[in-house]
């Protein structure tokens, strides 16, 4: 009986009848109801999101320029991605499963965000209330999008605060050019000081010795002229006795001169009177003229005298007046010599003071030169370095500082580039899906399928016959079930394979090495087979990566993922339906032949075994 008789046979039995034929139909379509109806209900939960219930607490009373409660409300309301609902608490509504989740948004938010201006920094605090037994994963959800408002308004917020900055910068451009103007101006005037205190200690130098020489007279003048106001006072008190002298001589010789005045009128007189007499005499004019001539003869030593006594009145007169004149003049002099005395004193210690002052000028003015030399250099310095540095100053454009705001506030934007990527959540999750579904078709099938033919063990045909005989009548069902499977979640629930007929014809290499591992599990171990049926899946299903990625597992279930078949079957169909490297899947279907020549060869082995009648195989201990 060849291999293909015995599947026609077993095949046969479990269709005779109608309610057999139901049982095969309905083995048919237990992959499928594992795959289609899982992937169909998470086909797109993200896109449900609106109709989850979430709390939204505004309580931000807003800050000066800014009201970012407002804004996130706005933003959250206008995105509809939850069925949000404005409540003033959510606390209970939370607590009693009303809202997935509540976002509170505190009184003092926009003032936080805002408190840096005001050199008193501190985070504004956005409170999520959720609640783990309304569901885990929504908690999950508003983790997320909580940190997606939080990135948004730090991106807002960074980037005014940005804007200001550039702002800022621009301000300190146009006052550092102002500064760099008022550096030049200082530095030239810092040159022109630096020259005129050259100037200075040149002069200085010049300056000092006379200042000493200065000193020097004058502190001899005031030795000198410290006896002036005694000697003066004496020399107006001789003054006034001279006065007083000449005064009286001139009035004794005025008294003379009148007197010597009066006796040549009374000569005058005389003659007169004579030469009167002696023309009435007789005597002729010829004789009185001689007689007149005689007595003027004899009276000129008196005239000549008259005169001396005039002049000599008339200069003792002013004699007297210039000695008075001399006398007042010494005494006013008297009387300013002392003022003169005192104003040569403080001229003295003037000039004392002045030759201190510029001796200690000339030893200082060297190093006022040094320091003016090198606050030249300086302001020099600065007003290059202001100049040099007013480049380096941001001063961009109204749309270039927008741009750079954004940048600053923002600075990482993220380009998505998928080499290859699943339309949705559902068909992200197909692989790990439609992998347990085959699985689960597999193992059903062996709850009515015999594993291996008694008739053709006992009539003793090959080991590998009978093994090929028995698995090929589950390996056909398994065609089937991947089949109507991949039908309907193709065309039903509408996940598309980027390569349609290379996983079809993986799936069925998948069915086929599934049944045949199974059959070699049913085989083998009979009821225990099964058993371990279920066992090998669980094992599977935490090693395989089927939702995380498998290096997420802990490291001593390593050796299950790399050793059973699950994970090569999730890897190869991620790859076939999105769109990856065909090469790993090559390697992915070796390993699926591997288990399938493993698993028909454990078969195999099981069949010889099973030629040989036991005790415990005519009544086994259990059976399933």
């Amino acid at each position: 009986m060849s291999a293909l008789r015995m599947a026609f046979n077993e095949l046969r039995r479990i269709t005779s009848g109608k309610l057999p034929k139901l049982a095969v139909l309905a083995l048919a379509l237990v992959p499928l109801l594992y795959a289609s109806l899982y992937l169909y209900a998470n086909k797109d939960p993200y896109a449900n999101l609106n109709n989850v219930p979430a709390a939204l607490v505004v309580k931000d009373k807003g800050a000066q320029d800014l009201n970012a409660g407002k804004d996130v409300a706005d933003e959250l309301l206008n995105g509809r991605k939850f069925n949000w609902k404005v409540v003033d608490d959510a606390d209970e509504g939370v607590r009693k499963g009303e809202f997935i989740f509540a976002l509170t948004l505190p009184e003092d938010f926009s003032e936080a965000l805002t408190s840096a201006e005001q050199n008193r920094p501190r985070q504004g605090v956005l409170t999520l209330t959720t609640n783990d037994a309304n569901n885990y994963l929504g908690s999950t959800i508003a983790n997320q999008v909580v940190n997606e408002v939080r990135r948004a308004v730090t991106a807002k917020v960074s980037t005014e605060a940005a804007d200001k900055l550039l702002l800022g910068f621009s301000t300190i451009r146009q006052e550092t050019t102002k500064a760099a103007d008022g550096a030049k101006k200082l530095a030239d005037g810092n040159a022109t000081l630096r020259d005129k205190i050259t100037e200075l200690d040149t002069g200085v130098q010049k300056l000092a010795p006379g200042a000493t020489q200065l000193s020097n007279g004058l502190h001899e003048l005031r030795t000198q002229t410290g006896q002036l106001p005694d000697a003066t006072k004496k020399l107006a008190d001789g003054a006034r006795q001279v006065a007083t002298g000449n005064e009286t001589a001139a009035t004794e010789a005025e008294t003379y001169a009148k007197k010597a005045q009066e006796l040549v009128g009374g000569l005058d007189k005389f003659n007169g009177d004579l030469a009167t007499r002696l023309r009435a005499l007789g005597f002729t004019e010829e004789q009185v003229q001689n007689v007149l001539t005689t007595l003027g003869q004899v009276r000129k030593p008196v005239d000549d005298a008259n005169t001396k006594v005039q002049g000599a009145a008339g200069d003792l007169r002013k004699l007297a007046n210039g000695a008075d004149q001399v006398a007042d003049g010494a005494e006013q002099l008297s009387a300013k010599m002392p003022a003169l005395a005192a104003g040569v004193a403080k001229l003295d210690d003037g000039a004392t003071t002045l030759n201190t002052g510029l001796q200690q000028v000339a030893t200082a003015t060297p190093q006022l030169k040094d320091g003016a030399t090198q606050l030249a250099t300086g302001a020099a310095d600065l007003s290059t370095g202001l100049s040099g540095g007013i480049d380096k100053i941001p001063n961009q454009d109204d749309p270039t500082r927008a741009a750079i705001a954004q940048a600053i506030g923002d600075p990482v934007a993220v380009r998505g580039l998928s080499q290859t990527k699943a339309a949705t959540y559902g068909a992200g999750l197909a692989p790990f899906f439609l992998g347990l579904a085959t699985w689960i078709g597999a193992f059903v099938l062996f709850l009515l399928l015999r594993p291996l033919s008694r008739r053709a063990l006992a009539a003793g045909q090959s080991a590998l016959r009978v093994a090929l005989g028995g698995w090929l009548p589950g390996a056909l069902l398994g065609i089937v079930q991947v089949l109507v499977m991949f039908t309907v979640v193709r065309f039903v629930v509408d996940i598309e394979p980027s390569n349609p007929l290379g996983t079809f014809g993986f799936l069925a290499l998948m069915s086929l090495t599934f049944v045949a591992i199974l059959h070699a599990l049913n085989a083998a171990f009979g009821a225990v087979g099964k058993f371990l049926g279920l066992i090998l899946l669980i094992l599977q299903l935490v090693s395989a990566g089927g939702t995380f990625p498998w290096q997420t597992i802990p490291v001593p279930l390593y050796p299950l993922h790399y050793g059973l078949p699950m994970g090569y079957a999730v890897d190869g169909l991620r790859h076939l339906m999105y769109g990856g490297d065909l090469g790993s899947v090559g390697k992915d279907a070796l390993i699926l032949l591997a288990w399938l020549v493993g698993a028909l060869a454990l078969t195999s082995v099981a069949a010889y075994k099973q030629r040989v009648w036991t005790a415990s195989k005519l009544k086994p201990e259990l059976v399933l």
